[in-house]
């Protein structure tokens, strides 16, 4: 459970991680250029996180009640992508599409307000966001993958496919409990920058 061995299960999962990138690169552009209900339904999500973000900011100590939300919203997500992935994938497939388009959503919104693109992403999104979103997009391609292999053993069990290929479950499993640890401990990190030096460059 190294990081020797977590980097060497992202390599086996390569290609699934770099779908996963790709459909997050253009849920951003979908975001970024929704209109209509796409764009009310996204203004909600934003709505739902500003009102949490205000009540957070009127704690006693916003920093830490921020580090507190982040982390534990974020691993939590995380952790739950990659073993609800085994309903067929359709829960990362989902959660990544939303985030992609909360986050072009978002970029666009605070560029429209006359924020300029270097302080939005620069300085609001690079320095958390540089561990925080690819932990996501892993998380989730790991959720697909345990979709993928749970649809390949009904396949194999049906006869549509040879039993004895691929990785074993035992192997798999072990996988994802080494991703979903890594996951934790990098969003730790990443809760700590978006709580320390993300906010105290956007308070600036």
């Amino acid at each position: 459970m190294g990081l020797k061995a977590f980097l060497h299960d992202l390599y086996t999962t390569r290609w699934l991680v770099l779908v996963s990138t790709l459909l997050f690169c253009i849920s951003i552009v979908v975001g970024w250029l929704s209109t209509g209900a796409i764009q009310s339904m996204l203004a909600q999500q934003i709505e739902g996180l500003g009102g949490v973000a205000q009540r957070l900011q009127q704690s006693d100590h916003p920093q830490w009640s921020f580090f507190v939300f982040i982390f534990f919203n974020n691993a939590i997500k995380c952790v739950l992508v990659i073993f609800v992935g085994a309903l067929f994938g359709i829960v990362p497939f989902i959660f990544l599409i939303v985030n992609g388009m909360v986050l072009g959503f978002v970029v666009h919104l605070q560029t429209d307000m006359g924020r300029s693109m270097y302080e939005v992403v620069v300085k609001g999104l690079l320095p958390h966001g540089v561990i925080e979103l690819p932990v996501l997009i892993i998380a989730c391609a790991f959720g697909l993958k345990f979709g993928i292999k749970v649809m390949s053993t009904i396949g194999s069990s049906m006869g549509l496919k040879r039993k004895g290929n691929g990785q074993t479950w035992e192997i798999f499993m072990k996988q994802t409990l080494t991703v979903s640890i890594w996951s934790v401990i990098l969003l730790i990190i990443a809760a700590a920058i978006e709580s320390g030096v993300t906010y105290r460059l956007l308070s600036h």
